[in-house]
């Protein structure tokens, strides 16, 4: 079975809120320490901000600046200091998962601040502390604590720290499988983050919310949230936000089977991580690590990664991420057919994710001991724990382990003798695996990759206009005394900015005009998809016919294949082509196909007299897949009286196309084997007529139908054509 393996998504709760630019009130509060050199409560202040401005990019730093805080505030006997000094050592220590010492060091800060009087500060030391119960997966716990920091702040009428505390419950929510109530939760927070454009909090949502797209196998949508909230870490130097975004990102490469990426991105990852003594993240990235080398079937590198990812995370008490990794444990021991510890992992996981209500690890679980016992052909004890894998997986919908538990259900009905229930289950099984990572998602994330590199062009357009403009400002101060020369400086203020609005307006045209291009290779593929098959049928049938000397029946043969060949290649140059010359190719496709006298046919086409075929203009190959699956699949059991007829009309604007046949009929063909070929063409002309419905504003749609609903005999295939008329 194409495993499902259970990968980290990292994500760091907020703390306390910072309302300017990070890297501007560094550089501000550094200046304070350089020009007031005097022992006081200003001093302090600035070393406590910087403290806490530094402990996201260099950890060495932040604990020097909270040591020289605590010491300056006990010199003073500065006590609000002191409570903040105890915060942060707090803060650094949970940073670094030593969370019992964080719990102490924040019930401290507290303590101090509600004897004191500090209400202001008491919220923070609070959501410290459900961070931490939360990295502990003790979710009650952290839900009171986010809860009681909420009301802190509101008792005092602070409003700044809410949206951290709104990021903090959708955490909760994302955990327990409530992905709905998480989404709206990191939604509202956003909001509210830009608003106060706190870009920290504005790069925590979007890589929360991708972390839910991505277990739900939404991959362009995951990469899109991905890709912004790593474009503003980088921003702003965060290296945990920076961290974080590049392991989420790996988990998509890793989807596109791009295993090298996926371990360049985990392998900096992890440096960050090991570089801010960080076990929780470091757990985390060496078990997704483990998880490419699942894949790539290297299952001891993957077992030696597992285990001292998992020894990490028994040290930090982190139950979920010690359920991951015990669920992962399982996975490998089955595949190295080590049944009775792979049993052993999974029920241990299954007991965790069951008292933490930790459902996707839950399901995992139920998939993982099920795919255990299918494995030794114990499908009695498979078949409940697919079902109740199945159920967690409908419910939160995700899609790879749905897919897995419809694989395995194939498996136990095929060996139990029920093969109706089989064959639909393979049936589910297929349409998941395929609206996992199909061809539109690919490109999506194509184009996804590409804007992002745009954007990054777009900001270092924004960088230049910004040094710029402090150019032409400076130099506007220091000619103040001349209005000619300010006029002057104006002037060419205002020429810059055209200037690089030029620039920026450039690039956004190149990056339309390459999302049109894409476009229209996209339906040129679409449009050559049947061409191969086809050829390679007629060469058999030519073959056939030399090798029987039947030398006047191969040349008549050669030369109508070769003459539709020439019509098949102009048509699938242009993205239009006349009606006349698309029915000439339909037209030779038919009597291609009829030569054969003991799989003959009759075949009409008709087009109704107030149709010009000179004037109107159509997408090629819309027409000829639906021919194909007629005579391929019609006349499976009717060897005479074989009747195809297509007819064109234009009734209220639209160009109906219909085929009609006289053959089995579209209900039966259901129950034949070739149901997935004719289902295909269908979906990809649905697909394709959508597309074009937007780009010539007309509707275009595909119906079939069995005749058997108007009392006849066969199939009715109902085109609506797009099309272009030109003027006569």
């Amino acid at each position: 079975m194409k495993r499902k393996l259970v990968v980290i998504l990292l994500c760091f709760s907020l703390l306390p809120f910072i309302g300017l630019s990070q890297n501007a009130k560094i550089d501000s509060l550094e200046n304070i320490l350089i020009t007031h050199k005097q022992k006081d409560t200003i001093r302090v202040n600035a070393f406590d901000e910087l403290s806490f401005l530094y402990y996201r990019k260099d950890i060495k730093k932040a604990k020097e600046y909270t040591d020289k805080a605590e010491a300056l505030s006990e010199e003073l006997g500065f006590i609000k200091g002191k409570g903040n000094a105890l915060y942060m050592r707090g803060v650094l220590e949970l940073t670094q998962s030593n969370f019992d010492l964080s719990i102490e060091y924040f019930k401290n800060a507290a303590q101090l601040f509600t004897d004191n009087g500090f209400k202001k500060n008491i919220a923070a030391c609070y959501n410290g502390i459900g961070v931490i119960y939360f990295r502990q997966s003790d979710y009650s716990d952290a839900l009171i604590y986010f809860e009681k920091a909420l009301k802190a702040d509101e008792d005092v009428g602070i409003k700044r720290n809410i949206p951290n505390y709104l990021t903090n419950i959708g955490n909760i929510n994302m955990k327990i499988g409530k992905y709905p109530e998480a989404i709206a939760y990191y939604k509202k927070a956003l909001k509210q983050y830009k608003e106060a454009d706190y870009t920290l909090g504005i790069s925590a949502c979007l890589k929360n919310i991708a972390s839910i797209y991505n277990k739900q196998g939404n991959y362009p949508l995951a990469l899109e949230y991905n890709s912004e909230a790593l474009s503003l870490a980088e921003k702003i130097q965060d290296s945990l936000g920076i961290s974080n975004s590049l392991n989420n990102m790996s988990l998509i490469y890793k989807n596109q089977k791009k295993y090298d990426k996926a371990l360049e991105l985990l392998n900096k990852s992890l440096a960050i991580h090991q570089s801010r003594k960080n076990n929780s993240g470091i757990a985390g990235v060496k078990n997704n690590i483990a998880a490419i080398y699942m894949i790539k079937e290297e299952f001891n590198i993957a077992v030696k990664f597992l285990n001292e990812s998992l020894e990490l995370n028994r040290k930090t008490e982190s139950k979920s991420q010690i359920s991951e990794c015990l669920n992962n444990l399982g996975d490998c021991h089955t595949s190295l057919k080590n049944y009775t510890g792979a049993l052993r992992y999974f029920e241990e996981a299954k007991k965790i994710n069951i008292t933490i209500d930790n459902q996707e690890g839950l399901s995992f679980s139920y998939l993982g001991l099920a795919d255990c016992y299918v494995d030794q052909k114990k499908y009695d004890e498979a078949f409940p724990n697919i079902l109740k894998s199945l159920e967690i997986s409908n419910r939160l919908e995700l899609l790879d382990y749905q897919s897995n538990a419809y694989q395995l259900l194939t498996e136990v009905y095929e060996n139990r003798g029920d093969y109706e229930k089989a064959l639909e289950n393979h049936q589910k099984f297929k349409v998941l695996n395929d609206s996992l990572f199909n061809k539109e998602s690919t490109e999506k994330i194509a184009q996804l990759e590409y804007e992002y590199k745009y954007k990054q062009a777009l900001d270092s357009a924004s960088i230049r206009e910004l040094k710029l403009t402090k150019t032409v400002i400076s130099t506007s101060q220091d000619l103040q005394k001349s209005k000619r020369n300010l006029f002057l400086g104006v002037i060419g203020f205002l020429i810059t900015i055209i200037i690089l609005g030029g620039i920026i307006f450039s690039l956004k045209l190149r990056h339309q005009k390459a999302k049109t291009q894409n476009i229209a290779i996209e339906q040129k593929l679409l449009r050559s998809q049947m061409t191969p098959h086809f050829i390679f049928n007629s060469l058999s049938v030519l073959q056939g016919m030399i090798l029987n000397k039947e030398d006047k029946k191969s040349v008549f043969y050669l030369s109508k294949f070769s003459k539709l060949l020439r019509l098949t290649l102009e048509n699938s140059r242009d993205k239009l082509v006349p009606l006349n010359q698309e029915l000439e190719a339909v037209n030779s496709y038919l009597e291609l196909q009829n030569l054969e006298e003991s799989e003959s046919y009759d075949y009409t086409i008709l087009v109704d007299k107030t149709i010009d075929e000179t004037l109107y203009k159509i997408p090629p190959m819309l027409i000829q897949p639906f021919i194909e699956n007629a005579i391929e699949h019609a006349f499976e059991d009717k060897k005479e009286n074989r009747k195809i007829d297509i007819q064109l009309k234009c009734i209220n604007n639209e160009l109906i196309c219909t085929i009609k046949d006289n053959g089995i009929g579209i209900d039966a063909q259901n129950g034949h084997k070739r149901k997935d070929k004719k289902s295909l063409a269908t979906t990809i002309t649905s697909e394709r007529l959508k597309m074009l419905s937007k780009d010539f504003n007309i509707v275009g749609s595909v119906k079939i139908e069995d005749r058997k609903l108007y009392n006849e005999e066969g199939t009715l295939v109902t085109l609506v054509i797009p099309y272009k008329k030109e003027v006569a």
